[in-house]
């Protein structure tokens, strides 16, 4: 499905900054950016990365902050006072 189609979905884009311990180094944190089209708020495609992750990598999950944005949104309309013409 093409990311127009998911957007009129209700799909936003969706960035999630992942910290976690490395595994050989338990006192250090590495950043992992994590972005693709998601359904807030339930979040299922990066749940699903995140249960993926629990499962199958060794470095522990300290936090992650997740933004997202609409893409698709309605137009602002701005009214204006007067009218200019150039010739």
């Amino acid at each position: 499905m093409n990311e127009l189609a998911l957007q009129l979905q209700g799909y936003r884009m969706t960035t999630a900054e992942i910290l976690y311990h490395l595994p050989e180094r338990p006192g250090l944190l590495q950043t992992f950016i994590w972005q693709f089209m998601d359904q807030a708020p339930r979040f299922p495609r990066l749940n699903k990365f995140l249960d993926f992750w629990h499962r199958e990598i060794d470095g522990i999950l300290h936090s992650v902050k997740i933004a997202n944005a609409e893409l698709v949104k309605p137009a602002e309309l701005v009214y204006c006072s007067g009218e200019f013409r150039l010739h």
